[in-house]
């Protein structure tokens, strides 16, 4: 790894520890692989990998990806999310699902009954967009790669009883409401479309990045509601058809 994606590292995690954002030109690696280096260097320092955030912004779109800290997954309604640094609290309803088994994907990208039969549960979930960076609205998009892809947390619901084969981002009906009051009601709004592309990527690229997918890991997969921004001490409430409910409390 280069010195360059440990200095950026530093600077994030520096932010992190104190709240104060860092200045995104800064922090603005050399391409993909740089901000994926930064990644790895900021998880060296926050601990186990509990999952990851994977999406795409088209169904032909290279997917992109960051590794979600074990202390960042929360099970819906355990624990508000208090203090300094819940600023951003950008807010994205999504479907997740959780490995039963290893998914080391040595031999190339896995096909869809591969990644199938390695999910033991599919689950609501909100995933909370925070940020190390000022001025996040108008930040390079690499540098918000390199700050684990701006997650903040990941809020799980209960384990649903659809089956993996069924799922299918095209057809998914997706709802957020803050304080009771519906602010998204969405059909088919992930823009990636078809998971299966989207987790048999993830697999291949952590399998040659040296951190190949592993049993209890959580995947979540992309926005279905676009991003909303919860007002301060909100509460939030997510829910899609046939999985179930999710909720937080700032």
């Amino acid at each position: 790894m280069s010195s360059h994606a440990h200095a950026l590292a530093a600077r994030l995690l520096a932010a992190r520890k104190g709240y104060a954002p860092a200045q995104w030109r800064d922090l603005v690696p050399a391409d993909r692989a740089d901000a994926y280096a930064v990644q790895d260097a900021v998880m060296a320092q926050l601990g186990v990998i509990g999952g990851w955030k994977v999406g795409a912004k088209g169904p032909a779109v290279e997917p992109a990806c960051a590794p979600i800290p074990a202390s960042g997954l929360l099970r819906s309604g355990a624990a508000a999310l208090i203090g300094p640094p819940w600023t951003l609290r950008g807010i994205e309803v999504e479907v997740a699902v959780r490995l039963s088994r290893d998914l080391p994907a040595a031999g190339g990208i896995p096909c869809a009954a591969e990644i199938m039969a390695a999910i033991d549960a599919v689950l609501p979930a909100i995933e909370v967009v925070e940020t190390r960076l000022a001025n996040w609205h108008g930040s390079e998009p690499l540098a918000a790669l390199a700050d684990l892809q701006s997650h903040g947390a990941l809020v799980l619901g209960e384990p649903s009883a659809q089956r993996p084969q069924d799922i299918d981002l095209r057809t998914v009906q997706a709802t957020l409401a803050f304080d009771g009051k519906t602010v998204a009601r969405t059909q088919s709004g992930n823009p990636a479309a078809d998971i299966w592309r989207l987790l048999g990527w993830l697999a291949h690229h952590c399998a040659q990045r040296g951190t190949p997918l592993r049993e209890g890991d959580v995947i979540t997969t992309g926005s279905c509601t676009g991003m909303l921004f919860a007002p301060e001490g909100a509460h939030v409430q997510g829910q899609l058809a046939g999985l179930g409910k999710v909720e937080l409390r700032f």
